[in-house]
């Protein structure tokens, strides 16, 4: 019962402090495929490894062309030089395996590789995200795409473009995933402008002058159709 208690008090606090706290998010791969160099990146990367299994695929022909040889000739050999052909299939597949877990094994070439040129631009997107969340005063940022799930985020919240704008990649029109964007304050929004209170009023005045008519137009209706009833 302490227990149940103490969780449910730590959640209202978390609560309030959350409330009180600024934060925003920002699409992480979004902002990468806007960067030549990631996508430049990628490529090298992408291109390495199809070389690599290419290479890889090259090897285990060799080896299945070993095993027919040996199916073929196998009724012409000795037992002595059957256990030779045997172990140098076996010692051609062992090489092959070992070849592959030290490419695309757990830390092998590719994975340093990868390392290697996608380290710096990653590094240069948290130093851009950072940048921001100092500038706007965030206490957090989510990265979008970094697991972090959830059903619905609000897109006012949304700091991906002053990312983009960081990092030099600002465009005229904006670059956000989504077009939903709600309006804010153009204090928050890079390029952006603020609804004006007449804006607001202009089209509060339209809307009640569309339900005004549709309410004078009902209101014929009913008359026009007593008027018939009493001729009748």
């Amino acid at each position: 019962m302490k227990k149940v208690l103490f969780l449910i008090l730590f959640t209202f606090f978390l609560g309030q402090v959350s409330f009180a706290q600024k934060f925003g998010y920002v699409d992480n791969e979004f902002i990468l495929s806007k960067m030549p160099a990631y996508t430049a990146a990628q490529q090298e990367v992408d291109k390495l490894s199809e070389n690599w299994q290419k290479d890889i695929e090259n090897q285990h022909k060799e080896i299945d062309k070993l095993h027919k040889n040996y199916q073929v000739e196998e009724v012409l050999l000795t037992e002595e030089m059957k256990k030779k052909r045997q172990n140098e299939i076996a010692e051609k597949e062992k090489e092959v395996k070992e070849y592959q877990k030290r490419i695309f094994g757990f830390e092998g070439q590719l994975f340093r590789k990868r390392q290697e040129l996608i380290r710096p631009i990653l590094d240069e997107l948290s130093e851009a995200t950072d940048k921001v969340a100092k500038q706007k005063q965030l206490q957090f940022v989510f990265g979008k795409s970094d697991g972090f799930v959830v059903l619905y985020m609000n897109p006012v919240h949304d700091y991906t473009e002053y990312v983009l704008e960081a990092l030099g990649l600002a465009s005229p029109e904006k670059n956000t995933p989504s077009t939903d964007k709600p309006v804010v304050n153009a204090a928050d929004t890079p390029g952006g402008q603020q609804a004006t209170p007449a804006d607001m009023d202009q089209e509060e005045t339209s809307a009640n002058q569309e339900v005004s008519g549709t309410k004078k137009a009902n209101t014929t209706k009913v008359q026009s159709s007593k008027t018939q009833s009493k001729k009748k």
